[in-house]
């Protein structure tokens, strides 16, 4: 027989949050799926972290409720949630080694030396750090004290895990390592997990829904595809990804007919150097003449700055070889397909 799915294991209703005159969030309302990987999304100070910190106990909402499993716990202090969280400064206790930092919310549950030992063994083949058991934190990579960090949340078997940013103090390469572990870490345990990043590529790689936040507000939430692919107004289209802007104008001035909305939003991939050898789908705008003005090697990408009349366009084109490398001044035609064009809300 299937399990039934608890599709509000985290329930959020009318939260809000200040600090004096500041406010934070208000009336945040939002469900999460038992096992489900969420991600918080959005700038430096749009309130994710005080959220994610709200959800741990370790700040005290002003208004509203939340409740996990069922269980109110807005106010239960945060050792009694059964939450664990992972913080980017690591955290860990320097005068302590390996197992010892892992073990210690353990010995906080006061379970036996045996089980103890069993569950750091545990954690520690689970988050591969085989052989290091004795070792203290500075004598571990930036990679290996976050995976420390990481075990010592696991071991206690919680409810639900919160990562605060816990990736932004590592380089491009561990960041992406460590990101895929901790996925599959969570995939394989089921565990409902809560992930607070400003990193757009992070966000869209690693979660089932983002939320993305703004100003204290969850302006838009869904899958990678649907946040990116349909941006919900104009800063979820500055924020995610590189889309090109337009005021309706501009729109008009590049295919001939006004769009209803003032703002139309268009992705860089969907902007097509036109070949003469190659066919267009009917969706397809009239050819547009365009100039190159500039453009930025992105690795398999080449992003283009072209100037279509007094509309500037950015355009990205698979790097296939430096030879088709187009320089400042090379004039082209462009063409747009229209049924991928945003109109957004205001």
């Amino acid at each position: 027989m299937t399990e039934a799915v608890n599709t509000d294991y985290v329930s959020v209703r009318g939260l809000g949050k200040s600090y004096g005159s500041l406010r934070v969030f208000s009336d945040l309302n939002f469900d999460i799926a038992k096992g489900e990987f969420i991600t918080l999304l959005g700038p430096s100070g749009c309130g994710k972290s005080t959220l994610l910190r709200c959800l741990a106990g370790l700040e005290t909402p002003d208004q509203g409720s939340l409740s996990v499993d069922g269980e109110d716990v807005t106010y239960l202090a945060a050792q009694k949630r059964e939450i664990g969280m992972v913080f980017q400064s690591y955290a860990l206790f320097p005068n302590m080694s390996v197992e010892d930092n892992i073990a210690f919310g353990l010995k906080m549950q006061k379970l036996d030396k045996a089980e103890i030992a069993r569950r750091v063994a545990e954690g520690v083949a689970l988050v591969e750090l085989e052989g290091n058991e004795k070792k203290y934190p500075h004598q571990l990579s930036g990679g290996q004290k976050q995976r420390v960090a990481l075990a010592r949340a696991l071991v206690t078997k919680p409810r639900i895990l919160l990562l605060d940013e816990p990736l932004s103090a590592l380089d491009a390469r561990i960041r992406r390592s460590l990101r895929e572990q901790i996925r599959a870490i969570q995939k394989e345990l089921r565990l409902t997990t809560i992930f607070v990043t400003h990193d757009q590529e992070e966000a869209m790689t690693i979660s089932d829904r983002i939320f993305l936040m703004n100003k204290g507000s969850i302006v838009q939430s869904g899958t990678s595809e649907e946040v990116y692919l349909n941006p919900a107004n104009e800063f979820a289209a500055r924020f995610i990804g590189a889309y090109n802007l337009l005021d309706a104008d501009q729109v008009e001035r590049l295919i001939g007919r006004r769009p209803k909305s003032a703002l139309v939003a268009i992705r860089p991939e969907s902007v097509f150097v036109r070949h003469p050898d190659l066919t267009y789908p009917e969706t397809s705008s009239r050819p547009i003449p365009a100039v190159v003005r500039s453009h930025q090697l992105l690795g398999n990408v080449i992003r283009y700055a072209f100037e279509a009349g007094d509309v500037m366009l950015t355009v990205d084109v698979m790097n296939r070889s430096s030879d088709r490398l187009m320089k400042p001044g090379t004039e082209v035609e462009l063409i747009l397909n229209l049924t991928e064009l945003r109109e957004l809300e205001a």
